[in-house]
């Protein structure tokens, strides 16, 4: 497969929307609301601070995404780069999708000073995607994550 690697834009947002709830679906047997998420997408699609979305094609199909957000390290006088809302639909997984995706991003962050690393989190069970960040030179942070939600309903 071909790929060639995007910014997205906001024709994208319901599609990126539509496979953020199938990867939450997917992954965690979370439903995403339509209320929230295509608005939530199209505000990180037209607030750069906040997010930027990558969208893989194959002969100018859509085939894959991923979302980066920044975290300040004052460790490191740096941004961290987070991968969030990866999704591949099924059909094209395995085929090198996300790979070039992170390619892309990890290209962006070396030529970028002011970039100190790249992380995500994954769901501890997700085997395979786990073999998939490994593979591509990343390693477990022995780092747990903890949460609170703030409820505004």
């Amino acid at each position: 497969m071909k790929l060639s690697i995007r910014d997205a834009g906001f024709a994208d947002a319901p599609l990126l929307a539509r496979w953020a709830q199938a990867m939450a679906l997917e992954t965690e047997g979370k439903i995403l609301p339509d209320a929230d998420i295509f608005p939530g997408v199209e505000r990180g699609i037209a607030t750069p601070g906040l997010a930027r979305y990558f969208v893989a094609e194959s002969e100018g199909r859509p085939v894959g995404t991923l979302m980066l957000t920044s975290e300040w390290s004052d460790w490191r006088n740096g941004l961290w780069w987070w991968i969030q809302s990866v999704y591949v639909p099924v059909e094209c997984r395995r085929q090198g999708v996300y790979r070039a995706l992170y390619g892309h991003v990890r290209e962006l962050a070396e030529r970028d000073p002011g970039v100190c690393g790249i992380r995500l989190y994954v769901e501890k069970h997700n085997v395979s995607a786990q073999r998939t960040y490994t593979s591509l030179g990343m390693q477990d942070a022995d780092y747990l994550i903890f949460e609170e939600a703030i409820n505004r309903a």
